[in-house]
């Protein structure tokens, strides 16, 4: 039975997790972007070629790239999206040039993840991160004060965010709307300059640039990157993987096309290239209670190009906290059963991308990583419990007993 390919998301030389660190505690590949290059522009061969061999140097592999961005230019269909999506194409053709095989995308408008609570402390002690729906509503209705907000909202959900609210300090407001527009979009290329004083008007901004596009029409602009960048992704040998809606459900009245089943039948029949493929982040699709992930997962298997493997528990309400990596609502030893079997398909028909590349996406913050530096979500022991938790499941797979 052919084994994931154990990767790790690293955000460059200013991250506190060495290179090293990661060779000699079992990491076999870096999942990393050119950060440091403004969204929409072409991602040189030099400097593509200067990252490679740092990793290189390090003694690990870096075979997928999370994420080359697509503009809000390319996701509104703007007057700049030709010449983005040009530059797309050729910072593709650069990728590959430099051995490059998977390039993960998304296609969700101005907000690229969203949590309430950065900090949220679980029952046995480790701190996880929360997405509190009437927390949500309150920063959506009386914080940020989008126009038309509260129409998006029941009549309950409206009346515990009101309470909430009421309840709320000036500071407790201000780090609300801080955390949501910028802490948790600054370090992966979000649309908001972390300097501005004003980011708050700013974030609006981009909202109402979304005032006239619907779900039809963010499809028809992902339909038409698709089938300008696909044929370039065929023809340098580069795999394409969209990244679902995080959280997958529709948030501060923005379109969001790719949450659920019916998501994943449109992005296949849209482009029927197997290139055209998933990022599949079983925590952001199993945080929506009627989305059957491993289901998921074993109907689009072979457009499944890179995995994040995390776990949600989902409330009643539809709130949702970060639960781990194999604790939560989604099976993970069925998961990873059905990347196995995928994977031993792949092999059967001689595909060149036999192995598929995970990482242990987020984690438990526990006590080794007190005093440590770390991006939301990303702690470095509570990642890589995550993925010594995923190696024993997949070992527990291959002897049979599970």
């Amino acid at each position: 039975m052919i084994k994931l390919t154990k990767s790790w998301r690293w955000f460059g030389e200013k991250d506190s997790v060495q290179l090293e660190w990661l060779n000699s505690n079992g990491v076999e590949e870096v999942v990393t972007a050119l950060h440091h290059i403004p969204n929409g522009e072409i991602w040189p061969v030099s400097e593509i070629k200067k990252v490679k061999q740092r990793i290189e140097s390090a003694g690990l592999g870096w075979s997928v790239v999370e994420s080359l961005p697509v503009t809000e230019a390319i996701k509104t269909g703007s007057e700049l999206r030709q010449k983005h999506i040009q530059n797309y194409k050729l910072s593709l053709k650069n990728l590959a040039e430099c051995g490059i095989k998977t390039v993960v995308y998304n296609f969700m408008p101005v907000l690229d993840w969203a949590r309430t609570n950065l900090a949220f402390q679980l029952s046995d002690g480790g701190e996880s991160m929360l997405f509190d729906y009437p927390v949500f509503a309150a920063f959506d209705i009386y914080i940020l004060k989008r126009p038309g907000a509260k129409e998006d909202y029941p009549t309950e959900l409206r009346q515990e965010a009101e309470q909430y609210f009421l309840q709320m300090t000036t500071d407790e407001a201000e780090k609300l709307a801080h955390n949501i527009i910028v802490v948790t979009q600054g370090f992966i290329d979000g649309v908001i300059d972390p300097t501005i004083d004003d980011y708050k008007n700013e974030f609006l901004r981009h909202l109402n640039c979304y005032h006239e596009i619907d779900d039809k029409q963010l499809r028809a602009n992902l339909a038409y990157f698709l089938n300008e960048v696909i044929p370039v992704a065929e023809e340098v040998g580069i795999n394409l993987a969209i990244h679902p809606d995080d959280p997958p459900f529709p948030v501060l009245g923005l379109p969001r096309i790719f949450s659920t089943m019916n998501d994943l039948e449109w992005l296949q029949k849209t482009n029927l290239s197997v290139n055209n493929g998933i990022a599949f982040c079983a925590g952001s699709f199993s945080a929506r209670k009627d989305n059957d992930v491993v289901e998921m997962a074993r109907r689009f298997a072979d457009r499944i190009h890179f995995v994040h493997l995390r776990n949600t528990t989902v409330l009643d309400d539809g709130s949702f906290y970060e639960s781990g990596h194999s604790n939560g609502g989604v099976n993970m030893t069925q998961l990873v059963k059905v990347l196995q079997d995928e994977m031993q398909r792949r092999k059967d028909l001689g595909r060149n991308d036999t192995q598929i590349p995970m990482r242990p996406d987020h984690g438990i913050k526990g006590a080794k990583d007190e005093g440590l530096t770390a991006n939301p979500g990303y702690p470095k022991f509570g990642r890589l419990k995550g993925l010594k938790e995923i190696e024993k499941i997949e070992e527990m797979i291959i002897s049979g007993s599970v």
